[in-house]
Formats: structure tokens, C-alpha cells, sequence
């Protein structure tokens, strides 16, 4: 019996081992077309994804994820923490109606992520003081639910929240504004034996700052390492990572589990943003969460999810274009590069979404016989742009080699398969035909779109999208 007993322990420790260092993923849905859930879902088990990260409960995809032996990690919007931090009720009744029920209908849910880096800057304190009572109130109505050691809470917070002043981990601290919340907030999750988790994004740093070294970026060392005291560090999440658990070891939490909630690198929509910066870092990034080394300062399994699953071509890009083309997959469920998720197989493929449907094999483009001194045009693409996603066109991008009717096409095109090809959305004040040739080029793809399968929160993530602000300046590209 006690060689029995040592051999389960032994197996239940190397099966916590495993799921620790497997990557996980995020699945958004701001996306005019989503995939149909339970197609997601077999993609998921088909590439050996154990951990989902999702921004709300839909309830197709919470169906879809029943009794998958996938970990779930559901998100609350900011929208909604103002009623729970002001109603212990509201809160129980979100319990209920977006765990409780899914617990007991056999989705494994894991964690409940209260917000969405709700006390990102830009944001101007809209969020700081309900966070923490929504948190608090979320916390007690899980006990409620019997679900207090089951399901966990966290917030996912940007990394802007804590700093370092010399540029070293070792000084990380929490913001200053915000710090005293910040210990409130960290002393809760410790009580609740709760993680931390944070969002890192190198590509950010990157595209703030032209000069962010590119190599720090990846996993394969640095010309330019940070020193900090006896320890190097040769790439930027182990010292983004150590800076945060600095911050947490400075005010007394260093034993704070820690999960990187989001990171990734996005694939179009700038001249960074591209299928071999996107391939070289998330495959460094498999391959040293599943190394199970860790980080300097905390060495072994780091818990990660990977930004993102699927492209998502709803998503605000005010903060830029690439915002619609984090996805390892294209919108279609189509691999955009060899990736191995195990980090064992270099050679290793993703598996693709199987039994997608698509439209007709048409698409909509500038009649040849209109030149590019039409009165109309200006306004046709910017219309265009602003109900569609153009966010493909522009400097270095992957449809950067169109001239300006080439450009006017993909424009007239996106917003035509948007609106499912219909005839009446390929017009233009008579700019505009179908034709069946293909106009894709060898590096910009004008796609076809898959047939519409709606999602019950997939109309409600329009109020995220606010890019016909961002599509005006694209105008400059055509004419």
C-alpha cells in the first residue's frame, strides 16, 4: 500500500507539473463572425490546449466547454463591476448564473478574473474605486456557492501597474497612485489563496519605442542584458515578471502565486507586427514555459496564456492596427504559422478548425473602368473602412504591395464580406463589382467570409469596437 500511495503521489504531482507548464490561451469573441463553439472547442483538444482564459461567460461557449477537460478562467467586464461592488446580491446572482451552473453541468472552472486591467491609466480612475469591492463581493459569493476552494479570483492587471525607477527588477514597487490599493488588493488574494495576474506585452514596449531592443523581445538571449546584481537577464518577460514579484516581496507577499494572464505577439497591422516576429517569439515563449525553469527570481513552472486564439476583427484599434491580429490562427480557424504548443516538437503544426463553412467564392472590387479621380471614392473607402476591418492596409504591413485600387478593392471587399456578400453591399455609388477572380496577392490575402454563427454575447462586444475613429488617417493610403 505504501509503495501504491508513493507512486499516485508521485503521478498526481507530475500531472500538476504538466498542466502548470502548459500553455494556455486566450478566446475572445469581438469578432462580426465567430467560429461556432463547439468547433473551437474540438481545435482546442485537437492542439492539446489545457487552460482557456475568456473575457465573458457566453453561454454557447460555456456549453461547448462541458465536460472537455479544459481549465476555464472566466472574465467579468468592466462594465459590470459597478454592480457588484455595490450589491452582495448582484454579485451572487453572477455566481450563479455564470459559474454555479457551469460547475454543475461539468465545465471546469478554475478561476473567476473580476475585470480586465481595470486600472490601466488611460482609463483615468474610472474603475479604481469598485474593483476591490467587486472583488471582495465575487470572493464571498463563490464561498456561498461552496465553490470558495474550488473556483479562485484574480484580477488580470497590465503591467503598468507596478515599476521599476532604476530599470533593475530587483526595485520593482507598485505604482504610486495606486499603492496602497494595490496592498489591500494583494493581501486579499494571499488570504484567499488567490494569484496575482498581470498582462506583459513586449510588443507593446516595442512599438512605443522604435529603439526597445528587438532581441530582448525573444528568447534567444541579449546583446544588451540587464544586470541586477548577481542575476542577468536576457529577456524581457523574466524581467517583467521578477519586477512584479519585487513589488510583491517589498510589501510582504512574496510567496504570491503569479499568472501572466495575456501575452503575445500579433501578426499584421504594423511593421512588427508579422507572421516571423509573431512565429519566433510565441514559439520562445512555449518553449520556455514549458522548460518548467521559470524566471530568475521564482524558478520553476510558470503558469501562462498565450494572446491570442483566434483574430478577432471587432477589437478597437486605437491603440493601433494590429490590435485585430494577436491570433494564432486566422478568423477562419486557419494556422498562421508552424507553431509546436508542447515546446518538444519544433516540427510539430497547429491543427486548424475542421467543417468551417465558407461563403461563395466571390468578392467585391473597384470596377475597372472607374479611375482614381472619382469624386466618390474618398468617401465610399472611408465608409467602407469604418464598418469593416482595413486594418491589414498600410506601411509594412501584409497588404502594404497594393497600389491604390488595389487598396480601394480590399476596402470595398472586407466591408462585402462582412455583410455576408451581399449584392447591395457591394455598390458604392456604382464604384463597386463582384467579380470570381481572386485579387489576392502573394503576401495580402482579400478573404472570404465563413458563414455567420452567432454567439450571445458576440453583439454585445461591439460596444468594445470604436475604430472608425482610428480609420480616418487610412484615407492617405489610397489616394
Amino acid at each position: 500500500m505504501a509503495v501504491l500511495y508513493e507512486a499516485l503521489t508521485v503521478l498526481t504531482f507530475l500531472c500538476l507539473l504538466n498542466c502548470a507548464s502548459a500553455i494556455g490561451v486566450n478566446w475572445g469573441i469581438q469578432a462580426s463572425h465567430p467560429l461556432p463553439p463547439s468547433t473551437v472547442v474540438q481545435m482546442l483538444k485537437d492542439n492539446g490546449i489545457q487552460k482557456v482564459k475568456l473575457f465573458e461567460a457566453d453561454d454557447g461557449i460555456m456549453e461547448a466547454l462541458k465536460k472537455s477537460s479544459i481549465q476555464v478562467m472566466v472574465g467579468i467586464p468592466n462594465d459590470l463591476l459597478n454592480g457588484l461592488a455595490g450589491s452582495e446580491k448582484t454579485a451572487e446572482d453572477w455566481v450563479s448564473k455564470n459559474v454555479s451552473k457551469y460547475v454543475n453541468d461539468g465545465v471546469d472552472v478554475r478561476y473567476v478574473a473580476v475585470g480586465n486591467e481595470p486600472f490601466l491609466q488611460t482609463y483615468n480612475g474610472t474603475y479604481l474605486n469598485i474593483t476591490y469591492p467587486a472583488l471582495q463581493n465575487v470572493q464571498a459569493a463563490l464561498i456561498k456557492a461552496g465553490l470558495g476552494n474550488q473556483v479562485k479570483v484574480t484580477i488580470p492587471l497590465n503591467a503598468d501597474v507596478y515599476a521599476s525607477a532604476s530599470g533593475k527588477p530587483s526595485d520593482g514597487d507598485f505604482r504610486s497612485d495606486i499603492h496602497g490599493l494595490m496592498v489591500q488588493i494583494i493581501s486579499f488574494l494571499n488570504d484567499n489563496n488567490a494569484p496575482f495576474t498581470v498582462n506583459i506585452y513586449p510588443f507593446i514596449s516595442l512599438y512605443n519605442d522604435p529603439n526597445f531592443p528587438l532581441d530582448y523581445a525573444f528568447f534567444k538571449g541579449s546583446a544588451s542584458p540587464i544586470v541586477d546584481g548577481s542575476v542577468t537577464y536576457t529577456n524581457v518577460l523574466d524581467a517583467n515578471h521578477d519586477t512584479l514579484l519585487s513589488a510583491l516581496r517589498k510589501n510582504g507577499f512574496g510567496n504570491l502565486s503569479i499568472i501572466v494572464g495575456e501575452i503575445g505577439w500579433p501578426t499584421d497591422g504594423d511593421m512588427n507586427a508579422n507572421i516571423q516576429y509573431a512565429r519566433q517569439f510565441n514559439q520562445g515563449l512555449v518553449n520556455h514555459v514549458s522548460s518548467n525553469q521559470g524566471t530568475p527570481l521564482r524558478p520553476g513552472p510558470l503558469d501562462a496564456y498565450l494572446f491570442s486564439l483566434i483574430d478577432e476583427d471587432l477589437k478597437s484599434i486605437l491603440p493601433g492596427n494590429f490590435e485585430r491580429h494577436w491570433g494564432i490562427f486566422y478568423y477562419d480557424g486557419t494556422p498562421k504559422y508552424q507553431l509546436s504548443l508542447s515546446g518538444a516538437n519544433t516540427s510539430a503544426t497547429l491543427v486548424g478548425a475542421k467543417g468551417v463553412k465558407y461563403l461563395d467564392r466571390k468578392w467585391c472590387v473597384l470596377k475597372p473602368s472607374v479611375g482614381l479621380d472619382n469624386q466618390n471614392i474618398a468617401a465610399s473607402v472611408s465608409y467602407a473602412c469604418a464598418n469593416a476591418d482595413c486594418s491589414s492596409l498600410g506601411y509594412k504591413t501584409s497588404c502594404g504591395d497594393l497600389d491604390a485600387k488595389g487598396n480601394i478593392s480590399y476596402a470595398f471587399n472586407s466591408y462585402y464580406q462582412k455583410n455576408d456578400q451581399d449584392q447591395r453591399a457591394c455598390d458604392f455609388n456604382n464604384l463597386a463589382t463582384v467579380t470570381t477572380e481572386n485579387p489576392s496577392t502573394s503576401s495580402c490575402k482579400f478573404n472570404i467570409m465563413i458563414e455567420e454563427f452567432s454567439l450571445a454575447t458576440s453583439l454585445r462586444s461591439i460596444r468594445y469596437s470604436c475604430g472608425w475613429v482610428a480609420f480616418i488617417p487610412v484615407l492617405v493610403i489610397f489616394l
